[in-house]
């Protein structure tokens, strides 16, 4: 019944991972149709899922059993909730009887993870199971997407119950903006003389990226956007200034402390995004657009709001011809200034340029999955997206170990597109195990793993600001990373030099199946530039300080 009221949803693929309290559920998948993937562990299970859901623009399901099944998937909660992805974890429990007795295996999982998911569900009678299913994908969908817990007592997967049919949940649509609220957002278009668009993931999470780039044209209003928000619209085209924020290109930060209007979509002024929040934009009104009520005014007093269909308000909007040639004008010089520079001498490879070349190959097709340290700014900053699909990265939570499992989970939503994972030396161990997932099921991710025998965000910001006090960053004790995919059953290549780079990232993409290119780079390489904590976003620190 469970079985069936998953597929009623749509669902063809869950990452799990059996055990005992959720053996009858695993009893029901052989010759059920429904694809089930065997992660290493929980963790790749839920990040997998989450990463499914972000590609397929549907809910990501996995399954674990009771205890420290459901544990860990904790961590893989917390992230869809703070990146707001719809997703649906399925978990094992004891029978009823044996609940609250600190039996075998037995956690409050309800308890547990209340506050990382949208909603919590302990299911305490078998023949509600298609509507509670139902329920949680309709939670899990609507207005601001987020994970539902569906926890399964043992005994309730164990019933013998007639069967009952299961209907799809539908997804309870956003509210389309009234004619008043539409009109009062053109006026304070109108009024502006230096607007700015500041995307977030909302845009993407909304369908929204084909509304807003014709906003862009009809407006030519120059955009901004957060380290989720990258692909709202190309990355390289002409109206788009680059990511904001701690580390955020330079001529991004600059544009938004002198706009006079920020138009926020679908993001929530993030702390890595703003800076210093009573510093940022400060010259600027707000016009703020978001499904999620809670968020209007939650950091920054919006001046207008716009609440509901993303979609239907940006097509809607049209303020005529705005006077903002000038701003725009300085916005291109800042955005031509502050350009990336990829000149860095010597011989050693540098990840920016690196990055670079590994995106223009591998194509707009291409999602790039990346884990938390150095290489996830790199890749925000250097690598080219076409959409916010292709750009997939732990944002809210910052979850190193992400990588790997979410590059398994857009491989299987989108079986014919490059998948790339970025990874450091640091969080390619949270998840190692992974590889043998990848092996398993043959599946051809691209792996790009940037090793500078370091935690190196975490070595750059005691260089910077605990006076180099190195504290328990030192991984120079690392394994052979391409000998050791080597035994997981994978294609595995070495680069030591920038020379090698191009002919390496070439044999990378053409490889068939699963492979890993191993790069060693500067240990002293920081990410530049970046905002100082407490800092004002103006205030850039860069290589010179």
């Amino acid at each position: 019944m469970l079985v069936r009221a998953l597929q009623a949803q749509g669902v063809d693929t869950v990452f799990g991972y059996p055990g005992g309290a959720i053996m009858p559920v695993y009893d029901a998948l052989p010759g059920s149709g429904l694809r089930h993937i065997l992660t290493r562990h929980e963790q790749g299970a839920a990040f997998a899922a989450d990463a499914y859901a972000r590609v397929a623009g549907k809910p990501g399901v996995c399954f674990a059993t009771s205890g420290p099944g459901g544990t860990n998937l904790v961590t893989g909660l917390a992230n869809a909730m703070l990146d707001s992805v719809p997703l649906v974890a399925v978990t094992g429990q004891v029978a009823r009887p044996l609940m609250g007795t600190d039996a075998f295996q037995e956690v409050d999982m309800f308890g547990i993870t209340l506050p990382v998911v949208k909603h919590s569900m302990i299911i305490t009678d078998a023949e509600s199971i298609p509507e509670q299913v139902a329920e949680a994908f309709r939670i899990a969908m609507s207005g601001r997407p987020g994970p539902v817990l569906i926890d399964l007592p043992k005994d309730i997967a164990a019933a013998q119950v007639k069967d009952r049919p299961a209907t799809a949940a539908r997804r309870q649509p956003c509210p389309r903006p009234a004619p008043d609220a539409l009109a009062g957002a053109e006026a304070l278009i109108r009024s502006a003389h230096k607007p700015l668009i500041y995307a977030g993931g909302g845009v993407g999470m909304a369908g929204a990226t084909d509304a807003l780039q014709r906003f862009i044209e009809r407006t030519q209003i120059p955009m901004v956007a957060t380290l989720k928000g990258l692909g709202g619209i190309p990355t390289d085209d002409t109206d788009f200034l680059g990511m904001l924020g701690m580390h955020g290109n330079a001529a991004a930060n600059l544009a938004v402390q002198e706009s006079d209007l920020l138009i926020c979509c679908g993001a929530r002024f993030d702390d890595r995004a703003t800076g210093k929040l009573d510093t940022f934009a400060p010259n600027a009104r707000i016009l703020q657009f978001d499904a999620d009520p809670a968020e209007i005014s939650k950091l920054r007093t919006a001046d207008h709001a716009l609440v509901g269909d993303m979609v239907a308000a940006l097509d809607a909007l049209d303020p005529g011809p705005l006077d903002i040639a000038p701003w725009r004008d300085h916005t291109m010089a800042l955005k031509q200034t502050h350009a990336w520079r990829y000149d860095a001498p010597g011989e050693a490879v540098f990840a920016p340029l690196l990055l670079k070349q590994l995106s223009r190959a591998a194509g707009d097709d291409a999602i790039i999955t990346c884990d938390v340290g150095q290489h996830q700014m790199w890749v925000a900053q250097h690598c080219r997206f076409s959409r916010p699909q292709g750009h997939l990265t732990s944002g809210g939570l910052g979850a190193m170990g992400f990588g790997l499992p979410a590059g398994i989970g857009a491989l299987l939503a989108e079986p014919h597109s490059p998948v790339i994972t970025v990874s450091g030396d640091g969080s390619i161990m949270m998840n190692i195990q992974e590889l043998a997932t990848l092996k398993r099921y043959n599946l051809p991710l691209k792996i790009v793993l940037l090793d500078n025998q370091a935690l190196g965000m975490v070595r750059q910001w005691q260089d910077l600001f605990f006076a180099g006090n190195f504290s328990e960053i030192d991984l120079g004790d690392n394994p052979d990373f391409a000998a050791l995919a080597r035994v997981f059953g994978l294609e595995a290549i070495t680069v030591t030099q920038r020379s090698e780079v191009p002919t390496a990232i070439e044999t990378l993409l053409k490889t068939p199946g699963p492979a890993l290119m191993h790069v060693h780079i500067d240990p002293a390489a920081n990410v530049w530039p970046l905002v100082p904590p407490g800092a004002a976003n103006s205030d850039m620190m860069d290589e010179d300080h």
